[in-house]
């Protein structure tokens, strides 16, 4: 059995990968359309970050969010994929990692067949995606595959690094901003991925 790499990387997928904006509004407007709940895509979008059932129970009753979360995921290929691009030095980031010997993983809340749609769409190729975990749940992901460090735009992503006992780098490039990113115990704050390969040479280096 080969070794694993002294180096792995996990990185949050909406706002810090993708700018699933987009996408996600279509695809909540497609579910207001087909259920006649007026949803606000835009305010909806512009909380990207927890799972879809809490942003769910602002707009349905509880005993329809399992239902209306099922229906979104089913729907969400046909509105989401196309709208969705890249954020900028996303491509750049994970390969960063990989060209340094280390291993790049994407831990995300979203629903994981939705998620490797937009890598795969995006040609984004880490080595490893898991879905469904969110903000302390990450720790699972980032401690079964070593990560050292977890790249996030949220500050449950933070708190999901930090449980996990990895480097919280955030960017800010989602709904929180630097300083917040900063108030919540962000252990480094970047503007945008676009600095993050010569942030992680220049933190390899220091580490020796």
């Amino acid at each position: 059995m080969a070794s694993a790499p002294a180096l792995t990387v996990g990185f949050d997928l909406d706002m810090t990968l993708i700018d699933s904006r987009p996408g996600v509004r279509a695809t909540y407007l497609a579910l207001t359309a087909e259920t006649g709940v007026e949803i606000d895509a835009d305010l909806a979008v512009s909380r990207l970050g927890p799972p879809l059932e809490q942003e769910l129970a602002h707009w349905f009753p509880d005993d329809q969010i399992q239902a209306m979360g099922d229906r979104y995921r089913e729907i969400y290929p046909e509105y989401a994929i196309d709208p969705t691009g890249p954020l900028p030095g996303a491509r750049e980031a994970v390969a960063a990692v990989q060209e340094l010997g280390g291993r790049a993983i994407v831990v995300t809340a979203k629903h994981e067949p939705n998620a490797k749609l937009h890598l795969d769409h995006l040609g984004i190729a880490p080595d490893v995606v898991i879905g469904w975990l969110w903000a302390e749940g990450k720790a699972e992901a980032l401690r079964e595959y070593g990560a050292s460090v977890y790249v996030g735009d949220h500050t449950g992503d933070i708190r999901g690094a930090h449980t996990a006992e990895a480097l919280a780098v955030s960017v800010a490039t989602g709904p929180c901003t630097a300083d917040e990113l900063r108030k919540a115990g962000a252990d480094v704050v970047l503007a945008a991925l676009t600095e993050f390969p010569d942030w992680l040479r220049g933190h390899l280096a220091a580490r020796g």
